[in-house]
């Protein structure tokens, strides 16, 4: 024992650190996602494929290791939009990209802010609800896939009132819509007022639940509509409605009564 400890270096702790590091990035990424799961049932798979080797299981190892090999392609194949979006998450925790990253989000928020002032003008009812650190995943598999780049075109269009997809919720990831025509969690609110409609409510049911942002148009009166964290404001404008997705999308400021505070009082209607 003390000759390995002899000719353990420095370069073996850095070697080690590195590995700990980058294991513990990736859990962090995947975390709250099927993949994450899968990467379980596969940790297991391969502690029962060790033990069995150990105590001379030939058969039930030759089984777990080849089961374990198909499982591996398995989450690959099955979860390559989770795996994109954890090495997104993680490509934006470095300096490097962080600049790239902003661009994006501001791109992002104009696209949304642009399509939702055109659909409130034409009075078309809508709800976009932007994920945040909270992985909406049985919320996007309730929906149709979509996975392209946000844009206004492409928002307004699933909207239009004799599109099969504008029946639901569109939930956006970073800068992908990820999927239309979702079904959302609808408040029990007793508190909300008495004349906000099933959009509103499901829009403030989904914040309830997570940390993501919804953005609401009123079929009826074509007003905007911001939620988060269960408050929402209305009667809100494009420039009103740009300003407050900068300031909750980005890092410095989170949290909506924050931001409420400064901007709602004048601009706007919040209701909790």
């Amino acid at each position: 024992m003390d000759s390995l400890w002899y000719q353990f270096r420095w370069i073996d702790a850095l070697d080690i650190l590195i590995v700990a590091v980058a294991i513990y990035q990736i859990i962090l990424a995947l975390r709250g996602t099927r993949a994450f799961q899968m990467l379980l049932g596969l940790a297991l798979l391969y502690a029962a494929s060790w033990v069995s080797l150990r105590i001379g299981l030939v058969t039930v190892n030759w089984a777990l290791s080849n089961l374990l090999a198909v499982w591996l392609l398995l989450v690959i194949i099955l979860f390559q939009p989770e795996l994109r979006r954890a090495l997104a998450s993680m490509g934006r925790r470095g300096s490097l990209l962080r600049a790239f990253w902003r661009y994006q989000e501001a791109h992002m928020i104009d696209e949304v802010v642009r399509a939702v002032t055109a659909l409130a003008a034409k009075k078309v009812g809508a709800i976009i609800v932007l994920e945040r650190d909270s992985r909406l995943t049985d919320i996007v598999d309730s929906g149709t896939p979509v996975d392209a780049v946000v844009s206004r075109r492409l928002l307004e269009s699933i909207f239009y009132p004799y599109s099969p997809l504008h029946d639901g919720a569109v939930i956006l990831s970073q800068d992908r819509i990820v999927a239309a025509s979702c079904f959302l969690p609808l408040s029990i609110n007793a508190d909300l007022p008495r004349d906000l409609g099933t959009r509103h409510r499901a829009a403030v049911g989904v914040t309830e639940e997570s940390d993501a942002i919804a953005v609401v148009v009123s079929e009826e009166t074509g007003t905007i509509s911001l939620v988060v964290g269960g408050a929402i404001a209305r009667h809100l404008d494009g420039g009103v409605l740009r300003q407050r997705l900068s300031q909750l999308m980005g890092p410095p400021q989170r949290g909506f009564g924050r931001i409420r505070s400064k901007t709602a009082v004048t601009t706007g209607s919040v209701v909790k």
